[in-house]
């Protein structure tokens, strides 16, 4: 038998493989080579999305650095998908998807070469609740790499980023500007390499897992293109050379309470509602009960300190500038708000690791804010339930929009008939917009809703118009919004059982959430409701349509 890696324990060359071994020579590796330990360097890249085109040559730079530091640096690749480039059409349907597919990958490769650890690279929004559940399932050293946030773009003096192309086609149709100007918006939103720049679901959960202890200090916040990022591949080999030394893995590291931080930092920071269900996923894929009342009860304790977008003013590149996610953590720490014995990826608990950052000062900025002048006393992320949301929906509360909502239901089967009535002149203020039958079954792939939510800012519409769904949002979705409504319209949730001139009522002050009718109304209703055909009948959205979980149990497809 062959010698033990010194590392992980994993027979490095068994002899009774001899087509092992010669498939490992021809792809390059020396006699000493099979005597190191293999990390699976994965990556989410690909050209067609700024988020994810320069993550290649990060894997690049992570094998040299691997090699040098005396471990086989292996890369592989898996799937990614545009968020903003699927948004408002069919592709949207697979986002979600994705997240799952780049799981199952990641454990496929792994397990099928053996690998003995792992440093995820990822960009877009999917990628990273992926690689974490990868990781989960694995349980062998990993650690992940973000691949950091684009720069702003501008206009007219103006900062852009990806949410200003979606207004502006709401200012377009609203004809508050021209042609002209609308083109000139969309291409100076997105200046170069990186993920979408606010507090959007790629900024939320990089910067929270950060928070949970799988990604080095710093990594969320330091921007794509800054200089930094490339050296962040020296310190990547070196900490997964460490986790090998230590035999620290996932299972050890992950804990209700370092879940916990992550959802602190999100309602702190003002983050994105499709943190739940992948925190949901992430829970699930480690054998930890937390759950929508979880949620609500960090978020209770939590002060919404963060100016950003998308309700907010500023971007992660400003996060960066006042210290990065490091130094918002440093203050949440010292003032009670995350458990500082929570081990990560550094081989230090996270309280180690904040020793020596630098507080934030508060006098000179106006990016975050002190809990006494917190922009909100608890967190944004609301959970709530009622006759129209009986397992659970989830609200993005940011004080901006009011507590309380009622009004007149206009319903829509699709997000395609939502955006055309809303484009049309079919909403107006006071209207409670309803869009179902996109939930994780119904979509399928649970879609987001930020070109109808868009449309109604642009129109000029965001404080007097709500919008409920069984979908998801975007992370760079703002105003009155409430999304994944369980059970589902497809599943016979009440949702499906609206009709437009019903009324809603929607209250942040008790968490409810409620269509005004009488329960004999409803069950009549509902007696009458038959289940629609299934929008795909073979391929991946038939699958994830037959094996998806609900929304409040995180959207899993492993749980059947």
């Amino acid at each position: 038998m062959a010698e033990l890696n010194k590392y992980s324990k994993r027979l490095t060359q068994d002899e009774s493989q001899p087509a092992s071994q010669a498939m490992l020579y021809a792809a390059g590796l020396t006699d000493e080579d099979m005597q190191k330990a293999q990390v699976g360097i994965a990556s989410t890249g690909y050209d067609g999305n700024p988020c994810n085109m320069h993550l290649n040559g990060l894997k690049d730079e992570v094998k040299i650095e691997c090699n040098i530091a005396g471990l086989v640096g292996l890369g592989f690749n898996t799937i990614g998908v545009s968020d903003g480039i699927s948004m408002g059409t069919s592709g949207m349907n697979y986002s979600l998807v994705s997240r799952d597919i780049i799981a199952d990958s990641i454990e496929t490769v792994m397990n099928a070469q053996s690998y003995d650890a792992l440093i995820a690279i990822v960009g877009c929004d999917k990628n990273m609740p992926g690689a974490i559940m990868s990781m989960l399932r694995l349980n062998r050293p990993s650690i992940m790499m973000y691949g950091g946030s684009t720069a702003s773009g501008t206009y007219k003096g103006k900062k852009l980023n990806i949410v200003s192309a979606f207004e502006a086609l709401g200012q377009k149709v609203a004809g508050e500007i021209d042609e002209v100007e609308y083109k000139e918006i969309i291409k100076r939103s997105i200046p170069g390499a990186g993920a979408c720049g606010g507090m959007y679901t790629a900024n939320t959960m990089a910067s929270a897992i950060e928070c949970m202890g799988f990604a080095l200090p710093y990594n969320s916040s330091i921007p794509a293109e800054n200089p930094n990022k490339l050296s962040e591949a020296e310190r990547y080999a070196r900490a997964i050379k460490h986790l090998l030394e230590i035999d620290l893995k996932p299972l050890d590291i992950i804990s209700k309470k370092s879940i916990e931080n992550a959802i602190t930092l999100v309602n702190a920071l003002g983050g994105s509602t499709n943190a739940v269900l992948h925190f949901l996923a992430i829970a699930h894929a480690a054998d930890i009960d937390f759950t929508l009342e979880d949620f609500q009860r960090v978020s209770d304790k939590t002060p919404l300190i963060g100016d950003l977008k998308p309700s907010g003013k500023y971007l992660m590149e400003d996060v960066h500038g006042i210290g990065g996610i490091p130094a918002i953590m440093k203050y949440l720490l010292e003032n009670g708000y995350l458990h500082g014995d929570c081990m990560t990826v550094t081989g230090k608990t996270l309280a180690e690791n904040l020793v020596d950052v630098e507080a934030i000062e508060f006098e000179d900025q106006d990016i975050v804010y002190q809990k006494e002048a917190a922009l909100k006393s608890s967190g944004n992320l609301q959970i709530l339930y009622g006759n129209l949301a009986e397992e659970g929906a989830v609200a993005k509360i940011s004080g901006n929009e009011g507590l309380l909502f009622e009004g007149k239901a206009v319903v829509y089967d699709s997000e395609q008939d939502a955006n055309t009535g809303i484009s049309n002149g079919e909403v107006e203020r006071g209207d409670v917009v309803v869009i179902r039958y996109v939930g994780p079954k119904g979509g399928p792939g649970m879609p987001e809703m930020l070109k109808p939510t868009s449309l109604i800012m642009g129109a000029g519409l965001g404080k007097s118009v709500a919008l409920i769904t069984d979908g998801r949002f975007s992370g760079g979705t703002h105003g009155f919004v409430v999304g994944h409504i369980t059970p589902e319209a497809q599943s016979g949730g009440t949702i499906g059982l609206v009709k437009t001139g019903d009324k809603i009522r929607i209250s942040a002050e008790d968490n409810s959430i409620n269509v005004l009718i009488s329960d004999e109304e409803l069950a009549k209703r509902k007696a009458a409701w038959v289940e629609p055909a299934p929008k795909h009948k073979k391929g991946i959205l038939y699958k994830y349509a037959k094996s998806v979980a609900s929304a409040s149990k995180g959207c899993v497809t492993d749980a059947f």
